[in-house]
């Protein structure tokens, strides 16, 4: 029967440390620099980030983990909804920010979570009503 794999042991037979140079080097966790795991061989990585990332040291404040993202949508796209008859006068917007490309051309009252300043001054020059939600 053939022998696929030889034993460590068998080759390096008669001597004291297996070919991995001195026997401390052979032992367990000794050999992995003080962080446990696998195969992890990083030491002080602290020391990188004070030399070369010190902004990422000592950060203060708090950010929220899940901000609200609002969607955009445009007076020109407002207009096409109401020339088509898909909203009525009144149309409300919830978690979108109107922004001032385009124009209005009927008088419609906005109700969206934002609006830009110059949508919200194009909403009332055409005759409409802008409102925060």
């Amino acid at each position: 029967m053939t022998v696929r794999h030889e034993k460590k042991n068998r080759k390096f037979h008669g001597t004291r440390r297996w070919g991995v140079g001195n026997i401390k080097n052979a032992r367990g966790a000794g050999d992995r620099g003080g962080h446990g795991g696998k195969l992890v061989r990083k030491k002080h990585n602290i020391t990188y980030m004070t030399a070369k990332t010190p902004w990422m040291l000592g950060r203060k404040g708090f950010t929220k983990w899940n901000p609200v993202k609002l969607k955009e949508i445009d007076l020109r796209e407002i207009s096409t909804m109401l020339e088509s008859g898909k909203a009525t006068g009144t149309l409300e917007l919830r978690k979108y920010k109107v922004l001032s490309n385009g124009t209005l051309t009927k008088p419609a009252e906005i109700k969206a979570s934002g609006f830009s300043q110059r949508a919200r001054e194009k909403i009332e020059k055409a005759g409409g009503k802008a409102v925060q939600l």
